[in-house]
């Protein structure tokens, strides 16, 4: 016979299992978040252009960098606060909503979703906003702008026993932040971008859109399927308790497997339905929008991850990622916003739609018995939309106010935006003082061909006569970037390794071509080329000109052109040694 004793002590280690458990879920998709900032760090970076990714870097870390001190000291007690006080409930301590172990995770918890709500801003606003600003508005809205969308949805520690934040009392539900994070975050990067303006040259002077393609589709794409890994973490995370320690028996993971079910087939249906509107509105399929449509998809999902049927996840994740393409032209060409990361089509547009749809495909059949093709029936219930819709216009109404006040109060100071010779020279180097690339400030130059000698500087072979007919020869050569390292390694050889390398741009008899960014067609007729520029005099120019004809032909059009002329002196700085000597 099992003594009482025995029993208890049994159960108390059961219950702490129970806790372990949950407690190592919470930290384990906590950190899963928290990567998905490599994942909007990589996405930004490939959307701007290439003097622009340092800034983007920098700001991605600096987001969380500040962010996460002010979520710790005053955001996350403005939650609560604000979260009691809006339902007649009493004020708690300022931080933390607990002392134990697990409450500290759960406020981490909470503190990576303020962090991503704060980090969309900075896509947004890419390539003209001052650091400071925006470093100053990410203060902001993790110490109060955020913290009070969250105190209306998710914080209410000192409310009476059983009352629920005011908007969720009302009837609105975000599970997971379709609306609490990434519509906070998309309305507020819309909002910004429109108080700063575009930037330099991307609307004409007749209000024509110029399109001003990012440096790197390889780093949008990879940062794309950074973030939908860390989505997983994001909304399946979100069912943050695995066992009820005092029944012991399944929590939120009685339904994990249908929110991890939902969250793939809104991410898959959200590319299927961008790639579907670009390939009807410009015959191609634009890449980027499938990355974004990803996204767009994950974020329609978000909010009802735990509400709605499997249909409705391909429903809600198909029409969030097809309004992509028809949003953010929307927003370029109509409002003449320029949202260089698309953040709102992705986070904005796309969280309000799943919110406010989701009740056509409610497991809980609150709108259509069941859902649309769960139930079958056509009988729509309004009121099963309206606590939505007032939920996504509170919100986004906060959002735009608080927003519009701080970046107006930048910009009426003069604080909001660099001026125009930083903005046109870069943010790389105008607020951190650094090159991305800083061969050429380009990434598609190679500089691999040449060789370096240990035992000393190559020597100029003598052939016993005066090439050149004594003169000096400049050969100027226009070539493929790709070609680059076959004519270093090619002159080397021929005894002259001494040349300046320029990235320059030109046409010539190459034939322009059709570029496309974000389902946008424009052309290219200056075409990206190297610019080799060697003086030879104890090396016949002859031989210049044929190592690089060699080493540059493909035999297309487009390989580029050699240049001989005489040069009239030379000079050495070094030595002050002139004419051929100098050379």
């Amino acid at each position: 016979m099992i003594e009482p004793a025995a029993l208890q002590a049994s159960s108390g280690e059961l219950e702490s299992l129970a806790t372990g458990m949950n407690l190592l879920w919470a930290l384990v998709v906590t950190f899963l978040i928290f990567f998905m900032h490599a994942g909007f760090a990589m996405l930004e970076a490939g959307q701007v252009r290439s003097k622009n990714v340092a800034n983007q870097l920098t700001k991605n870390m600096l987001t969380w960098a500040v962010g996460i001190g002010v979520f710790f000291v005053i955001g996350m007690g403005i939650s609560n606060n604000v979260g009691s006080l809006l339902v007649g409930g009493e004020t708690t301590p300022l931080t933390m909503f607990g002392e134990g172990s697990y409450d500290w995770a759960m406020w981490l918890f909470s503190a990576v979703f303020a962090m991503t709500a704060a980090t969309i801003v900075s896509g947004a606003v890419a390539g003209r906003a001052k650091l400071r600003a925006y470093v100053a508005y990410t203060f902001l809205l993790a110490a109060v702008i955020y913290p009070v969308v969250a105190a209306m949805v998710w914080y209410a520690p000192g409310a009476p026993e059983g009352v629920a934040p005011i908007l969720t009392g009302f009837g609105f539900d975000d599970f997971a932040g379709g609306m609490v994070v990434h519509g906070v975050g998309g309305v507020a990067g819309l909002t910004a971008a429109w108080i700063l303006g575009a930037r330099i040259d991307k609307y004409g002077d007749d209000g024509s859109v110029n399109v001003i393609p990012g440096h790197s589709l390889t780093f949008a794409v990879l940062g794309t399927l950074i973030l939908c890994f860390g989505w997983f973490g994001f909304n399946v995370g979100t069912a943050a308790t695995v066992i009820n320690p005092e029944t012991l028996e399944l929590a939120d993971f009685d339904y994990v497997g249908s929110v991890a079910m939902v969250t793939a087939l809104g991410m898959g249906l959200g590319a299927i339905g961008a790639s579907v509107v670009s390939l009807v509105t410009t015959q191609k399929v634009d890449t980027l929008f499938v990355a974004n449509g990803m996204l767009a998809g994950l974020v329609g999902v978000t909010g009802p991850t735990d509400l709605i049927t499997p249909m409705g996840a391909i429903a809600i994740g198909f029409i969030a990622g097809a309004q992509l393409p028809l949003v953010f032209r929307f927003v370029e060409q109509r409002l003449k916003i320029d949202d260089v990361c698309a953040v709102f089509p992705v986070h904005g547009s796309a969280g309000m739609l799943g919110l406010i749809l989701y009740p056509l495909w409610s497991i809980e059949g609150t709108a259509i018995g069941g859902g649309l093709v769960a139930g079958g029936i056509l009988s729509i219930e309004a009121s099963a939309f309206v606590p939505q819709i007032v939920g996504v216009a509170v919100i986004t109404v906060w959002t735009v106010l608080a927003t519009a006040a701080v970046w107006g109060a930048f910009k009426a100071m003069g604080q909001a935006r660099v001026t125009p010779d930083h903005e046109r020279d870069g943010l790389d180097v105008a607020e951190h003082g650094v090159d991305t690339y800083p061969e050429f400030g380009k990434p598609d130059v190679a500089t691999d061909g040449g060789t370096v000698d240990d035992d000393g500087p190559t020597v100029i072979r003598a052939d016993g006569g005066e090439p050149n007919d004594g003169e000096i020869k400049m050969v100027t050569a226009i070539v493929r970037p790709d070609r680059l390292g076959a004519v270093k390694t090619a002159l080397a050889e021929t005894g002259a390794p001494s040349l300046t390398v320029t990235n320059v741009s030109g046409r010539g008899s190459q034939p322009a071509k059709k570029g496309q960014w974000r389902g946008e067609e424009y052309t290219v007729d200056l075409h990206q080329k190297a610019k080799i520029e060697c003086v030879v005099a104890d090396v016949p120019a002859g031989e210049v000109v044929d190592a690089i004809r060699e080493a540059a032909n493909t035999g297309e059009p487009g390989d580029g052109k050699i240049f001989v002329q005489t040069l009239e002196d030379a000079h050495q700085i070094r030595t002050g040694n002139s004419g051929r000597e100098a050379v």
